[in-house]
């Protein structure tokens, strides 16, 4: 059965994208994750793939033309399969026959297409949107509703936020681009669903939707629809005045908030149920967290009778087994979490790893860094130092900077660093572009930004894209060693521990100095032993002596 393909939302902020080049043509046989074309957003041209597989039936929007984000964009079915019904908006059933209608591809004339694509198999009543699962990052296969911030009933307003979507690199607002009423929710909060599954859908109040969840295939199997005479009835309506919230309290109910306000919140220690919020439907923001005054709160009073107050008697022949209660905790996996444990597995056993560790002196790189830290306002951190040496021995050994593919291996003679960084739900790869051309205090400022926005998930997808070598640094942790599993479809990482003071041998003398272990993880498709073990000679020769790096 043929599958209408949407213009995807590629950012945040995307209303609209650009076909800048079809890379299949009408006819073309499509396998799923075949790249179909070149879509330009407001941030970016990146590739979209397909999730469907078929004959390319239909182009909705030729190169180098605008449309809005979900849009009808192609159609993917059965070669020969008569799609005229799908292009005149019509139920697939009341399609005509085909001997009685064909249609020409090339001048077919397609219907002025909403903001958000019709069901590929129902025309839909005047007025009602069909909201999908956006695909919020180039490498976004499937969405978590992490939470709803409108209810079904509620009025929605162009530019309101409807919900936030957790995807394989962040937690994102997803608003509205039409307006009426939310009449359904195609995801319950906390479900996960593919991209384009039928996500909501908005119309004017009272409108009879019944049938268009159950009809609506695009992009997957979505859930089934509210009975339209269930939504009529009280018990109904009264669910669906219910909040939808995240947070379990300590009375069974659930409390409203934002991840910014959870993170915030439990940095600080702070219990979500002593915390009103002043967002919509009594959601918790992330002002309501920083202006909160916990109160006290007087201790239970003590039992009057204590067990100092009675005696018991012991049996010294029988082992004593201390009494306790068994205590488990199930954490449901983060969207972020599955896509880390997926791609981490799929590196470690594809690309066959090894290990290269070295050692280097800090001494002259602390020196270096008190005196450039003492310009004002600058500063500078030791893994910006690493960075920088990084970028620099990349230029020189370019084939550490590279990517293995089937028939042949992507050199890259541009220098884009990764750099690990630690969030709440797992790891996130910010990436500094064009690092051999940046100064130290540029790199260091861009490693706070990217961080800071990282930890608060306000990164954009295309900050975490396009990376060709990766740095990992657990020395603040105080981790003096260890080896790192490779950032596909990077050939090598570099892992950085901490700085330690000990003797060593200068000049003939047992003296104290400062060292650092540098632990380089391969790829030996790509890699050689020599090949490694060169790059961390250079690198060792710029770190121990930075001003190397400033010629």
């Amino acid at each position: 059965m043929a599958t209408i393909i949407t213009m995807p939302r590629l950012s945040d902020t995307m209303t609209e994208g650009t076909v800048a080049t079809w890379l299949k043509k009408v006819g073309d046989k499509i396998s799923e994750g075949d790249i179909l074309a070149e879509i330009e957003t407001d941030k970016a041209t990146m590739e979209f793939e397909s999730f469907n597989e078929g004959t390319l039936l239909h182009i909705g929007i030729p190169a180098g033309e605008t449309a809005p984000v979900d849009s009808l964009l192609a159609i993917i079915g059965t070669e020969g399969e008569d799609i005229s019904a799908l292009l005149a908006g019509k139920p697939a059933d009341t399609a005509p026959a085909k001997e009685e209608t064909k249609v020409n591809e090339e001048t077919a004339t397609i219907p002025e297409v909403t903001k958000a694509a019709a069901p590929a198999t129902t025309s839909l009543p005047k007025g009602v949107v069909v909201i999908t699962m956006p695909r919020l990052s180039d490498t976004m296969t499937e969405g978590t509703v992490a939470t709803w911030l409108k209810k079904v009933g509620d009025a929605v307003a162009e530019g309101d936020i409807l919900a936030e979507i957790e995807t394989d690199k962040a937690t994102m607002e997803f608003e509205s681009f039409n307006e009426g009423t939310l009449l359904y929710v195609g995801i319950e909060e906390g479900n996960t669903a593919p991209v384009d599954s039928l996500l909501a859908i908005i119309g004017p109040a009272g409108t009879d939707i019944s049938g268009i969840a159950e009809n609506y295939k695009t992009g997957g199997a979505p859930q089934a629809a509210p009975d339209a005479v269930e939504e009529k009835e009280a018990a109904s309506t009264e669910k669906a005045s219910e909040p939808i919230v995240q947070e379990p309290s300590t009375d069974g109910q659930r409390i409203l908030a934002s991840p910014l306000a959870k993170k915030i919140a439990s940095d600080k220690g702070i219990q979500l149920t002593q915390v009103k919020g002043s967002g919509e439907n009594g959601r918790i923001v992330k002002s309501d967290i920083e202006n909160f005054t916990p109160q006290t709160t007087a201790a239970p009073a003590a039992a009057s009778e204590t067990a100092s107050t009675k005696t018991e008697t012991v049996d010294a022949a029988k082992p004593f087994v201390p009494a306790g209660e068994v205590f488990t905790e199930e954490i449901k996996n983060s969207q972020m979490r599955k896509i880390i444990a997926k791609r981490l597995a799929e590196s470690l056993f594809t690309a066959p790893h090894y290990n290269l560790v070295i050692e280097v002196t800090m001494d002259e790189a602390m020196k270096s860094r008190a005196i450039i830290n003492s310009v004002p306002d600058t500063k500078v951190s030791f893994n910006d130092m690493v960075i920088k040496a990084c970028a620099m021995a990349l230029k020189k050994h370019p084939k550490i900077n590279s990517q293995w593919r089937e028939d042949s291996i992507l050199i890259n003679h541009h220098v884009n660093i990764g750099v690990a960084v630690a969030v709440e739900d797992g790891l996130v790869v910010p990436v500094l572009r064009f690092s051999d051309a940046m100064s130290l205090s540029q790199i260091g400022g861009s490693v706070r930004d990217l961080a800071g926005r990282a930890k608060n998930k306000k990164l954009l997808p295309t900050e975490m894209e396009g990376s060709t070598f990766t740095v990992s640094n657990l020395g603040m942790f105080g981790i003096t060693e260890f080896n790192s599993i490779i950032n596909q479809p990077n050939s090598a990482i570099l892992s950085v521990g901490a700085i330690v003071e000990k003797p060593i041998v200068k000049d003939g003398q047992i003296v104290v100095g400062n060292t650092m272990m540098l632990s380089l993880a391969c790829d030996h498709r790509t890699i050689d032993g020599a090949t490694g073990a060169q790059f961390l000679q250079t690198l060792k020769q710029f770190i121990e002596n930075p001003v190397t790096m400033l010629a």
